[in-house]
């Protein structure tokens, strides 16, 4: 959990900014991060970080473009030191929020993670930012849609059910809420927005950004390019999961699939839902790499994932119950072999 010095420390800067320039990931928690902040402030530029896992050093240019005069980044786990050192370099603060265990050092910057706070905690990025954001009641939707879909439920839940009944009801679970409620639904219809083209993605970040409510997204022209992505997409979606559905064995489904477009978060997570009682792994294959998405309830997928990559190179990591790791694709089998024999 975040203490109140470390929420007024980021708020400080954010209000002093006049330029803020939020580099955030590219999924819902960290969309929904980027527009309470910057609706907080009323400017600033958002930038999708489509790198995986990290904030690479690629994105030092989008630093020249915009020339902030503080820079925000959003639920990223690892962040290049040379994307670092070239924002030092030009005197900008870096504020870096983010709910992942640190994988790296970090010098001359404003770090803010609730795992190394007063009581250690992994809300959603998204909670903190509503927190830092004074938590004001026309975006309550923003936040509760952010931690909803990395599978948090806040303690304003009520608040959002009591505004927006028809889009949630008196649902327990996260997975409930994102699979069976309208609320569900928006998640799903922006988070595949964020998997269009950069222009596409501009405009429907701008368009959020001028949202006053959650039902835009279903009936506003604004919205139309997220909601034929969405169609397009949810199509492709669908017949991967009835696929995957296939793949199931006693304590694992694996499921492996390629093509143009990186959904395995996304699988993973609905997997995880179907098959609760199941260790899901989902590897994306694209060229001579594979990204891979793991679910877990029964036990600490992060620290199984981390035992299975022992003699493989490559990255891991993420949270108790839902890890990553990018691997080689000749590394792929190994990867799986390892998986079974430590369910065993």
């Amino acid at each position: 959990m975040l203490s109140k010095e470390k929420i007024e420390e980021a708020r400080e800067i954010l209000e002093k900014s006049q330029n803020p320039l939020f580099l955030f990931d590219n999924d819902l928690d960290g969309l929904s991060s980027f527009l309470l902040l910057s609706k907080y402030v009323g400017r600033g530029k958002g930038v999708t970080v489509r790198s995986y896992p990290d904030l690479n050093s690629s994105y030092s240019r989008k630093v020249d473009e915009f020339k902030p005069d503080a820079i925000f980044i959003l639920d990223k786990p690892i962040v290049s030191q040379e994307f670092f050192d070239h924002a030092i370099l030009k005197n900008i603060p870096i504020v870096w929020i983010d709910h992942h265990p640190l994988a790296q050092e970090i010098k001359e910057i404003h770090y803010i993670n609730p795992v190394y706070g007063p009581s250690s905690s992994n809300e959603p990025v998204s909670y903190w930012c509503w927190k830092i954001a004074k938590e004001k009641d026309e975006n309550l939707w923003l936040a509760m849609m952010g931690c909803i879909s990395d599978w948090f439920i806040p303690e304003f839940k009520d608040a959002f059910v009591k505004k927006y009944s028809d889009l949630m009801d008196k649902q327990k679970d996260a997975g409930q809420i994102l699979y069976e409620t309208k609320l569900g639904l928006i998640i799903k219809i922006l988070d595949f927005g964020l998997k269009d083209r950069t222009t596409n993605v501009l405009k429907m970040m701008k368009a959020l950004q001028s949202a006053k409510s959650p039902y835009e997204v279903f009936e506003d022209k604004k919205f139309e390019l997220a909601r034929t992505r969405y169609k397009q997409i949810n199509h492709k979606y669908s017949q991967l999961i009835e696929e995957a559905k296939g793949m199931t064995a006693k304590k694992l489904l694996f499921f492996q699939y390629g093509g143009e477009l990186s959904l395995s978060g996304e699988i993973s997570n609905e997997l995880q839902y179907l098959f609760p009682d199941k260790l899901v792994v989902v590897a994306y294959i694209k060229g001579e790499k594979a990204n891979i998405s793991l679910r877990w309830k029964e036990g600490d997928v992060r620290e199984l994932t981390a035992i299975a990559m022992k003699e493989i190179q490559g990255t891991s990591g993420g949270h108790e119950h839902a890890s990553g790791a990018s691997i080689k694709v000749e590394d792929l089998p190994k990867f799986k072999e390892n998986i079974e024999k430590l369910l065993k």
